[in-house]
């Protein structure tokens, strides 16, 4: 099944998003049919700053090891890292994976709807088969957060070539079911302690990403597993040594 087709399935993709080849593997080993990638995770993992363009390389790199996955493999590009559609356009195609995020903000604001969409169309037409998902940034940064400008901005992209739209953040139900009716392509959503898989369904939504969530609870787990070692606790059953090392030929 195609990565597009994932989208059109009775129940929503569920796409957990990670941040390196093992978080990957072990997800797909877990029978997930595709997987994302975080933006934050590639670049906290690294020590830099999400969405500040610094993770460009490491993205390009964990694309590198990924592709020889035997999934859809989805990645999170930021902006594109660059404000030229031609070179937005151009690390894409380098990237030869399945899907790509594509956000419509830069330096923690939203840019005009027409830049994007040029970044939009220019990915298309050098990859036309890259399921290019459209992020739309209003809710997340809380600029223009309305359901008129998000959907104005979605049908944008689509217009453009996308071939769907990601609106994170902390929307009310009743709003992603206006959004899923009024944009005429898979809508993608963030999972939620708010909005379960099931209710995210009922409104329309065909895709739920995990976003960085994943590697946040990684880091906590991390965290409470230090410190109860530390305190004198019995550590916890975790996955095994060989099991994690035997990801490296997945």
């Amino acid at each position: 099944m195609s990565f597009l087709d994932l989208h059109h399935r009775d129940a929503p993709l569920v796409l957990p998003n990670a941040w390196d080849h093992a978080s990957a593997a072990i997800l797909l080993r877990a029978g997930f049919p595709a997987i994302g990638t975080t933006s934050l995770g590639v670049a906290a993992a690294r020590g830099v700053r999400d969405a500040s363009g610094a993770g460009r390389e490491a993205t390009q790199s964990l694309a590198a090891s990924l592709r020889r996955l035997p999934c859809p493999i989805s990645v999170d590009v930021e902006d594109g890292y660059s404000e030229q559609p031609d070179a937005v356009a151009g690390f894409a195609a380098e990237l030869g994976v399945a899907g790509i995020n594509l956000e419509d903000s830069s330096g923690g604001a939203l840019v005009e709807p027409a830049l994007h969409a040029a970044k939009v169309a220019a990915v298309k037409e050098r990859c036309p088969d890259l399921f290019v998902n459209a992020r739309v940034d209003t809710y997340w940064l809380g600029q223009h957060a309305t359901v008129r400008e998000t959907v104005t901005r979605a049908l944008t992209y689509l217009d453009a070539g996308a071939d769907g739209v990601f609106v994170p953040g902390d929307l009310e139900l009743a709003d992603l079911a206006t959004i899923c009716a009024e944009v005429p392509a898979p809508v993608n959503a963030l999972a939620s302690v708010r909005h379960p898989v099931p209710a995210l369904a009922e409104v329309g939504v065909r895709r739920v990403s995990t976003g960085s969530l994943l590697y946040r609870a990684a880091l906590q787990q991390c965290l409470q597993t230090a410190i109860a070692v530390r305190d004198g606790e019995r550590a916890p059953a975790v996955v095994s040594y060989a099991e994690v090392d035997g990801l490296a030929t997945d």
